[in-house]
């Protein structure tokens, strides 16, 4: 069995497709699916489905994937140990970032941050907040940004900022009259949400006493907040957005925007590491360009901020 070997049957695991894994992997196909076999017959076992379309792990493959991530992600601290003790950046380093902060945050810093450090190669994912955690346990994440902080020991968090929530409100709403958003002014009707699962959306149902709201309005609940901004735009409904996202809007889609009352509701954007991760330097050089990205009203809680 060969580090190569893992790296292959993940990179078949991700495409779900043997040519397309092996493009990704810089082979040819045939060279590829030998090593694969290869694997299997020594372990004895079929690790991939190769009649289901697309290809998929068997039963027992995906129990040797999941030991596989494991095993890559410790392998690769070996090379991290030598990159922090030369304090380098050269190397992969992968970052998992939340859809509801992914399109607002990453514009601020990203390209800066690559333009000061073209050695860096920093993989993005973005994933729910229970993928994040499933992905860094199974060692497929380095880091990740996320909008709350956890309960679990293994994780090192740290505070990047504070984010309030905003509505944004079409003209048709009798909510558009008004300055502010009081709680009790929210009620199920032309309400778009975020589906289950994403924190943004659990946040408000929590602080806006909405648990109502889950089990009436399924058919609003399926889309992105891009979409249900544009459904709002167009004169539909309401929705929820938060700061970063008002910051990129021209002054006519201002105008549909709406503060809460005070306490506002405000999520802590959080940047969460294994405590056993190496990389530190790099770590410090991504928390700096993000802290610096921002502006300087959002470093802190404020004290008309309520964190949800």
């Amino acid at each position: 069995m060969t580090i190569q070997q893992l790296e292959y049957l993940l990179a078949v695991d991700q495409c779900r497709h043997f040519a397309k894994a092996a493009e990704m992997c810089g082979v040819k196909q045939p060279t590829l699916s030998a090593m694969i076999q290869k694997l299997e017959e020594e372990l004895g076992v079929k690790l991939i489905d190769r009649n289901a379309q697309p290809v998929q792990p068997t039963p027992i493959g995906y129990k040797v994937i999941k030991q596989a991530h494991v095993i890559l992600s410790q392998t690769a601290q070996v090379k991290d140990i030598v990159y922090e003790e030369q304090r380098t950046l050269t190397g992969v380093f992968r970052l998992g970032v939340l859809p509801t902060i992914a399109p607002y945050l990453l514009p601020r810093f990203f390209p800066q941050l690559m333009e000061d450090h073209p050695e860096l190669d920093i993989r993005i994912a973005e994933m729910k907040t229970h993928q994040v955690y499933e992905a860094m346990r199974g060692g497929e994440l380095d880091a990740a940004i996320v909008a709350s902080r956890s309960d679990y020991e293994w994780l090192v968090e740290e505070t990047l900022f504070y984010e309030q929530f905003f509505g944004y409100v079409s003209r048709k709403e009798p909510l558009f009259k008004r300055e502010i958003i009081r709680t009790s002014d929210i009620t199920g009707e032309r309400l778009w949400l975020l589906d289950e699962g994403h924190c943004f959306r659990d946040q408000l149902v929590r602080f806006c006493q909405m648990e109502s709201v889950k089990l009436s309005q399924m058919a609003y609940r399926l889309g992105s907040m891009e979409t249900f901004m544009r459904m709002v735009e167009s004169g539909k409904g309401i929705t929820f957005i938060p700061e970063l996202a008002v910051r990129q809007l021209c002054e006519e889609q201002r105008q549909l925007v709406r503060p809460f009352a005070i306490p506002r509701p405000t999520r802590e954007i959080v940047l969460v590491s294994g405590k056993d991760f190496v990389r530190q330097t790099l770590l410090g050089v991504l928390k700096e360009k993000i802290r610096a990205a921002m502006p300087e009203e959002m470093r802190s809680l404020q004290a008309v901020q309520c964190l949800v």
